[in-house]
């Protein structure tokens, strides 16, 4: 097969069907970058819980006077000192028990003050109704229920929280937008499918005279459909490269520069540049690939050969 002509038919077919041609390069490009944008989200979700799961604590927060006072919980009393020495030791001895941290009342109260003394609430909270607590660091954080088990209802002990709740939320709203964003995709790859598949509809028709001459002159079916399936190709890959450029930018935009969420989330451990540029050479094969095959099944409807 002489490369000119392949060329040459590519250029042709291109140019008879600039529009469409543009419509698939625009309709694959924003179909690869949100599934790239897709990908990096799942990644971003993985990345944060392993940072963030390994430095959440089980906290055992412990009966005060108040709590005896006015809830039904600790209706046997506050926590005494031996009571808090038992909760101490046993989990000192549990093996999946990493370190224990005692937080008193006194550092509860300056730690809520830190954070939230701009409210009006935290003008009327006092040192005596903050309660004592257990941080407790587990080896394994997937083994909270262990705790739980364990502690919950013990006398003295007014409730075992795991900090990992709080964050599953934000997790679970990033899978939703994750989801939401590959639903999206899948709507514009059909948009792009289809408008590949009318392309080489309009491109075969338009050049039925010579596919007539070449089957005449003995060419064979793949010499014929070749020039069509490269002409898709050429679109794909064009719409790969300007999804992997969108990547790039939005990376660049939302947490270098622009947004600059790197610097105003800085407990935030964001997705590095590595993790773009392995998603970027997987787009682009999607590319190319995804309407060179869609191309090659249309054409066996439409050139037949």
């Amino acid at each position: 097969m002489r490369a000119q002509f392949v060329l040459s038919e590519i250029g042709v077919g291109l140019r008879r069907n600039l529009t469409m041609t543009f419509a698939v390069i625009v309709s694959v490009a924003l179909s690869l970058a949100l599934f790239g944008g897709a990908l990096l989200m799942r990644e971003q979700v993985s990345v944060m819980k392993d940072f963030w799961y390994d430095k959440a604590n089980v906290s055992i927060f412990l009966c005060n006077k108040n709590d005896a006072e006015n809830g039904e919980t600790c209706a046997k009393g506050a926590v005494t000192a031996q009571q808090k020495q038992e909760i101490k030791t046993d989990l000192e001895k549990m093996d999946i028990v990493d370190k224990v941290h005692h937080e008193t009342a006194d550092q509860a109260y300056k730690h809520y003050k830190d954070q939230y003394g701009d409210t009006a609430i935290a003008s009327i909270i006092t040192p005596d109704q903050m309660q004592e607590s257990y941080r407790v660091k587990l080896k394994d954080p997937e083994k909270y229920q262990v705790i739980a088990t364990a502690f919950a209802g013990r006398a003295g002990v007014y409730s075992v929280e795991d900090q990992r709740d709080t964050l599953e939320s934000l997790f679970q709203m990033m899978r939703g937008m994750n989801v939401a964003a590959l639903c999206v995709m899948g709507l514009m790859l059909v948009i792009a499918l289809m408008l590949i598949v009318n392309t080489v509809r309009v491109s075969a028709f338009s050049r039925r005279r010579e596919t007539g001459i070449m089957r005449l002159v003995g060419a064979s079916s793949f010499y014929i459909q070749m020039p069509f399936i490269m002409e898709a190709a050429v679109a794909g890959l064009l719409g790969g490269l300007v999804a992997c450029v969108l990547l790039v930018i939005g990376r660049y935009f939302m947490i270098d520069a622009g947004l600059n969420l790197a610097q105003s989330m800085p407990l935030v451990n964001f997705i590095g540049w590595d993790a773009v540029i392995e998603v970027l050479p997987f787009v682009v094969v999607i590319g190319l690939l995804m309407p060179s095959l869609a191309a090659a099944v249309a054409l066996r409807k439409y050139l037949k050969v």
